[in-house]
């Protein structure tokens, strides 16, 4: 097991000395969180209610000019490096790790934006395939990177959308906004309520005697990102079909249970409990946000198993391994409640635990799901952090 707190995090001081060793210059320093979602999943590109928050994991980028118009791009987690010339870029992912950040110059291009030449070296202690959205973290670090030395401010809003639609038209992943804003938006000690129709957000306080501990199954199956883009249809299947009765339908955010439930006859079933879990996690994400407002963690704690439940038995993205995390921390001191985070078929669980008993619920937690599945996992104490920032910037 692997146990990382706030403070055990990769310094920017030795990016830009590796940085400046490889390019002979001094860089711009840009960095953006992970992320963790309490509760509402698979609720933003239906226009819904999320409660993410930020983490203390982070990606960052280091970078600087270049006098020809290419972009090199390098990374200290992976060997390949790759060169770009900006006249000619991909208009479509490549399939390798620099699409995250290719993807930005080629919006930036497309809304009117011309990224210099540049070279560019990513660093991200944020663990891939652990449903923690190192893919965020990758675009809108770069995001904030490529702007800064092209000497443009954006809105941090705006920089959120760009990102979504590197991850919509770029990579072909039609993810809502959620991981994108809170990347960008995030504040430390708190979770975001944020309606993802209007952007209209709300900071929540996470009481300051819980710890978020995330606990990754260290499983990613294959079979994940096409099962996404899949649900993400059914709901809009579902929309097309429920709209015969109610014309004002834009999304599945527009329904209610009442009036979900007056057409259980009319909706294939396998799409009825799709919406059905979309509809009641709207409601869990409201409550939930009134729910941590008024401190009570049980109830808190209570919507998150209901979201797990509904999550694996109505929307069908959880797998074995995420159902036995679960499972495996009930009963341990401390614990308020847990469910999958992320995308589903596999990654990580999100658990809110009392601060004194996070250390033993992670030693606790890791040794149960090890010896009920013979994987190591890995288990992270986290705290609420802050969004997307310019660490540093010398030409300032």
């Amino acid at each position: 097991m692997e146990l990382y707190n706030s403070g055990q995090t990769m310094e920017p001081n030795g990016l830009a000395q590796q940085f400046a060793h490889l390019f002979g210059t001094q860089p711009v320093l840009s960095s953006a969180p992970g992320r963790v979602n309490l509760i509402g999943e698979h609720t933003d590109y239906n226009q819904g209610f999320v409660l993410p928050s930020a983490i203390d994991f982070r990606t960052r980028v280091a970078i600087s000019s270049r006098p020809e118009p290419k972009l090199l791009l390098q990374s200290r987690e992976f060997p390949q490096h790759f060169e770009f010339d900006l006249d000619n870029l991909p208009q479509h992912a490549i399939g390798n790790w620099c699409d995250y950040v290719l993807g930005i110059a080629v919006g930036l291009q497309q809304a009117g934006y011309a990224p210099p030449g540049a070279n560019l070296l990513l660093q991200s202690e944020i663990p891939i395939g652990s449903g923690l959205s190192s893919s965020a973290g990758v675009e809108v670090a770069s995001a904030l990177a490529l702007l800064c030395l092209m000497q443009t401010e954006l809105p941090l809003i705006q920089v959120a959308k760009l990102c979504q639609n590197t991850e919509n038209a770029f990579i072909g992943a039609r993810v809502g906004i959620m991981d994108q804003f809170i990347s960008c938006m995030g504040k430390a000690g708190n979770a975001l309520l944020l309606d993802c129709r209007s952007l209209e957000s709300e900071f929540i306080p996470i009481p300051d005697q819980v710890r978020m501990v995330v606990c990754n199954t260290m499983v990613k199956h294959s079979h994940a990102s096409g099962e996404y883009n899949r649900r993400r249809a059914e709901c809009e299947e579902a929309v097309k079909i429920l709209a015969r009765w109610y014309p004002d339908i834009r999304s599945l955010r527009d329904l209610s249970i009442d009036q979900l439930s007056r057409h259980a006859q009319d909706v294939p079933e396998k799409i009825y409990r799709r919406c059905q879990h979309v509809v009641e996690e709207n409601e869990r994400v409201c409550d939930g946000a009134r729910r941590l407002r008024a401190d009570d963690l049980n109830g808190f704690g209570e919507l998150m198993r209901a979201s797990h439940r509904s999550l694996r038995d109505l929307y069908e993205v959880s797998c074995r391994e995420l159902d036995i995390m679960v499972e495996v921390a009930e009963g341990l001191p401390g614990y308020y409640g847990g469910r999958m985070t992320g995308g589903g078929f596999g990654g990580s669980t999100i658990n809110l635990v009392e601060a004194v008993n996070a250390s033993t619920f992670a030693d606790q937690v890791a040794d149960r799901y090890h010896k009920a599945t013979g994987i190591i996992p890995d288990v992270y104490i986290c705290t609420a952090s802050d969004g997307a920032r310019i660490d540093y910037n010398g030409r300032a």
